[in-house]
């Protein structure tokens, strides 16, 4: 069976001139290590690698490592900076290379389009216009600029992506108030406010019914899900004291866990096995984050080469092809 990488990444170099020029908030600084490194002020968020840039490095990479199809995405910070036409054009030039990508290597690359999401006519624009293209999903943020996924605002564009039934990358990025939460240092935004911001994205979804309201979305909630599996129960206690007026949801919060689509990103194979002991296999994909600096692309296989054969098999290739139609 082929293994299909769902989570992997790119940048393009008129991307990065263009956050260097007109990126607002963010800037590049060096580390200590001599590698440039995007920060939003003084949070770190992103270090570029070569892999990033080299869609030609990303197929040797595969080959290497047994990967047969990938889909990429632009990471973090995506194009939720700058002015209206500023977000746009980054948004059409990372998807028109990744475009132009998988024009080159049409049986190995696939891709998620990034949106334009602050500015949601734009955003329907440009998915359309990447669909036509042969965008394979949607790349989103767990937290558009500060912004909840939830907000009346998108509605308009999720509707447009239940309607196409697409695949939908939640990716974390810094979540709002790192600087409060003294996450700045020992790259905790990173290993900790990534992780809550795709919780907390995920955990508004569910409470607000939003599964309820686009019921053919199918949301990919990365890094084996944040820590959603681990408040399972909290969820479910939470459920069982709310007020009835209050109540939004249709079911309850573990049939939504169970509902949604997940990495295997986890660094730790009982992490992953925990994950599927709450989901369900059939509810998991392979990812690798490559080529990021903490990329687990060896990881990945060596945690899903411990499962049984039936889920290994589903995990690596047999949902995507279900999720995705390859």
């Amino acid at each position: 069976m082929p293994v299909i990488d769902v989570h992997t990444h790119i940048f393009t170099h008129p991307w990065l001139d263009l956050l260097q020029r007109r990126g607002g908030s963010y800037n590049i600084q060096v580390r200590p290590d001599g590698q440039r490194e995007i920060f939003r002020g003084n949070t770190p968020v992103v270090i570029p690698q070569k892999g990033h840039f080299d869609y030609d490095l990303r197929i040797a990479h595969m080959d290497q490592a047994g990967i047969d199809i990938s889909v990429m995405s632009l990471t973090c910070p995506n194009v939720f900076w700058g002015d209206e036409e500023t977000s746009c054009e980054a948004a059409r030039e990372s998807n028109d290379s990744l475009a132009q990508a998988r024009r080159t290597y049409p049986d190995r690359l696939r891709w998620f389009a990034s949106l334009p999401w602050e500015y949601p006519e734009r955003a329907l624009d440009e998915l359309k216009r990447a669909c036509d293209n042969g965008a394979s999903g949607v790349m989103v943020l767990a937290n558009i600029a500060g912004r909840s996924l939830t907000e009346a605002a998108f509605a308009p564009i999720w509707a447009e992506i239940d309607r196409r039934a697409l695949p939908v990358l939640v990716h974390p990025t810094d979540p709002p108030g790192v600087d409060l939460m003294d996450m700045t240092q020992f790259d905790l935004s990173w290993s900790v406010g990534f992780m809550f911001d795709t919780t907390l994205a995920i955990t508004r979804m569910i409470f607000d019914g939003f599964f309820d309201r686009f019921p053919h979305l199918k949301i990919i909630a990365s890094h084996a899900g944040g820590t959603l599996p681990y408040l399972a129960g909290r969820f479910t206690k939470g459920d069982e004291v709310e007020l009835a007026q209050r109540r939004k949801m249709q079911r309850k919060p573990i049939d939504y866990l169970r509902h949604i689509y997940y990495d295997c990103i986890s660094y730790n194979p009982a992490s992953l096995e925990f994950l599927i002991s709450v989901v369900g296999a059939e509810q998991v994909m392979f990812g690798t984050d490559w080529p990021h600096w903490v990329h687990d692309t060896s990881g990945a296989f060596a945690n899903t080469e411990r499962l049984p054969a039936a889920q290994r098999d589903a995990v690596r290739s047999g949902n995507a092809q279900r999720v995705f139609g390859f």
